[in-house]
């Protein structure tokens, strides 16, 4: 792996933070100017490291070079720990119809295409446009509710679409997301899924927007598809959360309305030869980012802060094996995620069961950092130190 193809194009004016696995154990460290320091002795671990600022702390032990940093001996882990991993679902109107579609087809790939056609048409003709122009909770979203109602055509998706409320669940335990280049997890019993790629917000214990990642929020359509109520069955699995390769933080040089304007790239290629590539916008998204993360703070704190999966721009529908059955993994595909000033996430599909064990858990961390003597230092606010 060259670590330099899978950075923001313009490296030497980012901030990144990320975790690194040591003979020691888990290491969060720093890319400033385009070289690594280790941050363990400012903070144990990343939750700690964003949290606000505490002056007169330093960059941390110097690494050298990026560019000649060994990964291969010290490899990326998910650049979030203690955090926990949120997700808000339906907020690009693309998604929005996959839904909808995965939900009538009771999830049958082989209905996907006809009902796509026939959702697509009977519910633009109703608005006069793009259902993606609706915002959220306003009078136009009531109306249009109470429309496609009166037609048979409402569906619980669309009422986290454009009602008011966000759909937003737990992706994935504490410690339990997997970072750049590891093998990402499929159930093995699922017969229709994808890849979800999205941007990730990454959020201090006071709710405060830190910085941003790439994300993978695996998902299986066969699963939801039968039932909403098997949403935590179809995305909480070993391996099946992606997050890396680092957390650019927000500066003067890259900020949150930046991200507003960032598109995200989408490549899947298959031992089989298969290849599919789809670009998407942020500024299709439904719900603002921060509207996003009030709902998430809404009566719920995060005294280690929390990570936001922002939604998936596209799902995959190119046909894979025969007409009409749209896309679906196989074992061994390459999943490249992908927008210029956040890096690549690159990642190889396996199966649930196949992928390995995820057997550190939060026990173990605190083990390990007291073993270390990382928990005896006083409670940092590092930010100073980027």
């Amino acid at each position: 792996m060259n670590i330099m193809d899978h950075l923001p194009t313009d490296l030497g004016r980012a901030a990144l933070i990320g975790r690194i696995l040591t003979e020691a154990g888990p290491s969060p460290i720093a890319v400033i100017g385009e070289n690594v320091f280790d941050c363990s002795g400012i903070a144990p671990t990343v939750s700690a490291l964003l949290e606000p600022v505490n002056p007169g702390q330093g960059r941390g032990r110097s690494l050298g070079p990026v560019s000649e940093f060994d990964f291969a001996s010290q490899p990326l882990l998910s650049p979030i720990d203690l955090q926990c991993i949120k997700a808000a679902g339906v907020t690009f109107a693309a998604s929005m119809i996959e839904r909808v579609i995965e939900e009538r087809a009771r999830g049958d790939a082989s209905k996907a295409t006809e009902l796509r056609h026939t959702i697509e048409t009977r519910i633009g003709a109703k608005l006069g446009g793009e259902l993606g122009t609706v915002v959220p909770g306003s009078d136009t979203a009531f109306w249009l509710k109470d429309v496609l109602i009166a037609e048979g055509l409402w569906s619980q998706y669309l009422e986290v679409a454009i009602g008011p409320d966000a759909e937003i669940f737990t992706k994935a335990p504490v410690l339990a997301s997997v970072g750049h280049s590891a093998e990402i997890g499929v159930r093995s019993d699922s017969h229709w899924n994808n890849p979800e790629p999205e941007i990730v917000l990454v959020c201090n214990s006071a709710g405060a927007i830190i910085g941003a990642t790439l994300g993978n929020d695996v998902n299986l359509r066969d699963f939801e598809g039968r039932s909403a109520l098997l949403l935590g069955k179809g995305k909480d699995n070993n391996a099946s959360c992606a997050i890396g390769p680092f957390i650019r933080l927000f500066d003067e040089h890259f900020s949150l309305d930046d991200l507003l304007d960032a598109e995200l790239s989408l490549t899947i290629r298959g031992e089989d030869g298969f290849y599919l590539e789809e670009t998407g916008s942020m500024r299709a998204i439904s719900r603002s980012p921060r509207e996003l993360v009030r709902q998430t703070m809404s009566e719920h704190d995060y005294p280690d802060g929390f990570a936001l999966f922002l939604g998936t721009m596209f799902a995959p529908t190119q046909d894979r094996d025969a007409p009409g059955m749209g896309f679906t993994h196989k074992e061994g595909d390459c999943v490249r995620i992908s927008s210029a000033r956040l890096g690549m996430l690159e990642n190889r599909v396996t199966s649930s069961a196949k992928a390995p064990r995820w057997r550190f858990g939060i026990t173990q961390l605190m083990a390990n950092l007291a073993e270390r003597g990382l928990l005896a230092s006083p409670a940092p606010s590092p930010l100073s130190a980027i």
